[in-house]
């Protein structure tokens, strides 16, 4: 391979250029790398922006203007593990406002239809604690709550 690590491809129609400034102004750690454009060879018009590389939290990702054929689907996802309730909110802000749909159980569409979990950093080893009291109140809690409270979360698993 002649980079570390892979690349993400996110697949636009017609927005990849507005989706990679999106998502570089939310996380840190993030710029665009350069902006690819179509040629007289296609596709689409000559000088259209065709492919955006950006860097987002120091992930890789291209955002490929590739037409209408292929939308998102939650079948993918992004996790973004946050140290406190203050980076829940934020990135749950962030992501729903102009456009975003909250889901459940920390999931949310962004404006792109782009699927992202917004999680503490300690939730998967509270449900999957091996006390089963710990672990199904705080699963429980989970599944009933969109934006996770983390307060609410440590009060379950602590049996508050």
């Amino acid at each position: 391979m002649t980079t570390d690590g892979f690349t993400t491809c996110l697949w636009f129609d017609g927005q990849a250029e507005e989706a990679a400034h999106y998502y570089v102004s939310i996380f840190k750690n993030s710029g665009i790398v350069r902006t690819g454009y179509t040629n007289d060879a296609g596709p689409g018009p000559a000088g259209a922006v065709l492919a955006v590389e950006f860097t987002a939290n120091g992930q890789r990702f291209v955002a490929l203007n590739g037409g209408p054929q292929f939308t998102f689907n939650e079948s993918v996802s992004f996790q973004i593990y946050c140290a406190d309730q203050e980076e829940v909110d934020y990135y749950w802000t962030r992501l729903t406002e102009d456009g975003g749909e909250p889901g459940s159980c920390g999931w949310l569409k962004d404006r792109y239809g782009l699927s992202w979990q917004v999680i503490p950093d300690r939730l998967i080893d509270m449900i999957g604690d091996p006390d089963p009291q710990k672990a199904v109140r705080t699963t429980r809690l989970m599944l009933s709550m969109g934006k996770l409270d983390i307060a609410a979360l440590d009060r379950a698993y602590a049996g508050e």
